[in-house]
């Protein structure tokens, strides 16, 4: 027994353990298929991921391989992907060890077929979103119960017949229609056209303006659908005053004029149920409302009238009200008598002993001592009264002495200011003049150094100067052509002449052999020293 279990294996073939054998696969895979660019249709599309990767299948008619798009080329991506959509990817194949499945990995998604329609359709819509024209703050709510709808469609379609079946059935309103053309050439301006003719419409015309326009038309390619991409169609739709609902294509078709509209509709006959509410739905709903509202009348007077009765229960009679009052009444009637009886001899009483004090000796007592206090104080004021004006007599005699001393003390101080006065004038005078023979000292310095810089010095002592046509000093021969017009000015005037020849410049010299001396020039005039 021992022996058979210890016996070799029967293969020389070498052992791999699962995760060595799934990562050779994936090694040579990605070697092989590092770079790949696969057409296929997109399958099983639900938008990113909650981590930002998004995972959907490629396929044809007869295979199918998983795909992923991660985070980082998901934004970097030029259009969103979607459902059906027939793409070009480029990117690397790789596997899943967990799963034993294969998958491409995606760096480049681009369009099959309308790669430069979509291309196109990107651009321009980051052109028109740059210039703010798909900002939500520029969309304007739907009103709730329009009075008249403009739909700009194809007159001939289904499209217009549905609309106008949906708003009849819901709530029946005055409907405009702008016929248009919705595909070929020239159609995108006709729309733009009765969008801007549409919103030119005025209160009092005698055309109805529209509360809400409708701009409708039916599925189809995106070739059919391009009109509603045009530049001037978002242009208008952006600019209208009019709130505007965009219904065009199926709910899956998207064209720029949804971006630019206020409110965009999965069908034509979505927008009509956008545009108007059901009429039956508000009578119901007022019907309703006005039952609830009497009934929550009623109730509410009923119950105010139980109140009102249950307070009323409550109140006393007035028999019972006046019933304290009317027995405190009799009561102080009933005493009224006997109380002025008793009040009359109490005064009575008081009135005899106030009397029992008013003798006449008692007077006259009161009397002499209220003269004495009388006199005792008049004689007290006399003497304040007297010493009052002598304190005032004694201030009134010094300040007359005072200002008996005060003209001649002014006086002085007067002189004193006077004197000053006259000796800050004459100092002024002195520094004027001595500031005035210095700045002349100083000018006629300047007057002579710019006399002996001015170049006429120079004339006087035997030089010319030669000056063009257009008055410019000469400063070389070489300048100068033949028969050309010349200014020679000396010292004491200027005269006009013709150059014979032209000039011609020397030939260059070494600078050893130059033995040109200085120009002799006169001394300056001799001149005092500035300091």
């Amino acid at each position: 027994m021992n022996s058979f279990f210890e016996s070799d294996s029967p293969s020389n073939l070498a052992e791999y353990s699962v995760s060595e054998l799934s990562g050779s696969i994936k090694r040579t895979v990605e070697q092989a298929f590092d770079q790949v660019r696969v057409r296929g249709e997109i399958s099983g599309y639900r938008g990113p991921h909650s981590s930002g990767h998004a995972y959907f299948a490629l396929k044809d008619d007869k295979a199918r391989i998983d795909a992923v798009i991660w985070k980082g080329t998901m934004s970097r991506l030029k259009f969103r992907p979607e459902e059906g959509m027939e793409v070009i990817a480029t990117g690397k194949v790789t596997t899943f060890p967990g799963s034993s499945k294969y998958q491409i990995v995606i760096e480049t998604l681009e369009p099959a077929g309308v790669g430069a329609l979509m291309a196109l359709i990107e651009e321009r819509k980051r052109k028109l979103g740059a210039e703010g024209l798909f900002d939500a703050a520029r969309k304007r709510p739907l009103p709730y119960m329009p009075k008249v709808i403009g739909v700009i469609t194809s007159p001939t379609g289904a499209v217009i017949r549905d609309i106008l079946h949906r708003i009849a059935d819901r709530f029946p309103v005055h409907v405009i229609v702008w016929p248009v053309r919705v595909q070929g050439e020239g159609s995108g301006n006709e729309v733009a056209a009765a969008i801007d003719g549409f919103n030119a419409f005025t209160t009092d015309g005698p055309i109805a303006r529209p509360d809400i326009l409708i701009v409708a038309r039916g599925g189809g390619s995106l070739e059919d659908l391009w009109s509603f991409n045009d530049e001037a169609v978002v242009r208008a739709a952006a600019n209208s005053q009019i709130p505007l609902i965009s219904a065009v294509g199926h709910e899956t078709d998207w064209t720029l004029i949804d971006y630019a509209s206020d409110q965009r509709a999965p069908t034509p006959t979505g927008a009509a149920e956008m545009a108007v509410p059901v009429k039956a739905d508000l009578e119901a709903d007022i019907s309703a409302l006005s039952a609830r509202l009497k009934s929550a009348v009623t109730r509410q007077m009923d119950n105010r009238r139980q109140s009102i009765r249950a307070l009323t229960r409550a109140l006393p009679s007035l028999d019972q009200l006046l019933a304290l009052p009317r027995r405190r009444f009799d009561e102080a009637s009933a005493g009224l008598g006997r109380g002025l009886q008793m009040n009359t001899a109490n005064k009575r009483r008081t009135f005899e002993r106030t009397a029992a004090h008013l003798r006449p000796d008692v007077l006259s007592n009161r009397i002499t001592e209220r003269r004495q206090k009388l006199a005792e104080q008049i004689t007290r004021a006399e003497r304040i009264v007297e010493r009052l004006l002598q304190r005032s007599a004694s201030r009134v005699s010094s300040a007359d002495a005072t200002l008996r001393t005060l003209p001649a003390r002014l006086l002085s101080q007067i002189h004193r200011s006077q004197d000053r006065l006259t000796g800050l004038s004459g100092r002024a005078d002195i520094a004027l003049l001595a500031d005035l023979r210095r700045r002349r000292s100083t000018v006629m310095a300047q007057d002579r150094i710019l006399q002996s810089l001015s170049y006429r010095n120079v004339l006087k002592r035997g030089y010319a100067l030669v000056r063009d046509e257009m008055g410019i000093p000469v400063k070389a021969a070489s300048a100068l052509s033949l028969n050309q017009a010349i200014a020679i000015e000396f010292a004491d005037g200027s005269i006009n002449a013709l150059t014979t020849e032209g000039g011609t410049a020397p030939p260059p010299q070494p600078a050893k052999k130059r033995t040109e001396k200085p120009a002799v020039t006169a001394p300056p005039p001799k001149q005092g020293s500035l300091f």
